[in-house]
């Protein structure tokens, strides 16, 4: 995991300005994708009983068993797999540089940086009901490097942090002159 205190390439005098991660909406998402999970079990288990199938038979009771262990394991498996992914994507703004941290899945993960002098265009937006109630969205940041677009996917209060990076690179535009850009 990156320290805050001491990301990699740091330059002196870099500062961590916004650290952000998905909305807590999407840890409720995949709860709730979980007890969906934990249903079916229980309907497939009415649904056998209400066809009045013998299970106290032998062969019954030990598909039964092994059939729950290996669901129990796949959807563990699933939703370990959801959260990391929610918790290890994470987006880094600095006094200096975006840092883009994004995991996919389990073994991979993809860290981008650029360089507020890179940044052309930075947009929020926001889509659907829950969006608009709960205050997340998304950030696209245009930029002039080799990653032509850095998303930042849910995050809370999207106007807010376009604003603040907006703000960031004015202000790196004028420490460093517009000859930079």
């Amino acid at each position: 995991m990156i320290s805050l205190h001491h990301l990699p390439n740091q330059q002196r005098g870099e500062k961590t300005v916004i650290f952000l991660r998905r909305h807590w909406i999407e840890v409720l998402t995949i709860f709730l994708y979980f007890l969906g999970f934990l249903l079916i079990p229980a309907a497939f288990y009415l649904i056998i009983l209400s066809t009045g199938t013998d299970i106290t038979n032998i062969l019954w009771q030990t598909f039964g068993i092994l059939g729950i262990c290996t669901y129990s394991i796949v959807g563990l498996l699933l939703l370990m797999t959801m959260f990391t992914d929610y918790y290890l994507d994470t987006w880094i703004v600095t006094s200096e540089r975006i840092v883009n941290i994004e995991q996919l899945g389990l073994f991979s993960r993809v860290i981008s940086t650029l360089h507020l002098n890179q940044v052309q265009d930075v947009t929020a937006e926001t889509h659907g009901f829950f969006s608009t109630i709960f205050t997340f969205g998304n950030v696209h940041i245009q930029t002039a490097g080799s990653t032509e677009r850095f998303n930042f996917k849910n995050v809370d209060n999207p106007e807010d942090v376009k604003h603040k990076i907006v703000e960031l690179v004015e202000n790196d535009k004028r420490r460093h002159g517009d000859d930079s850009r």
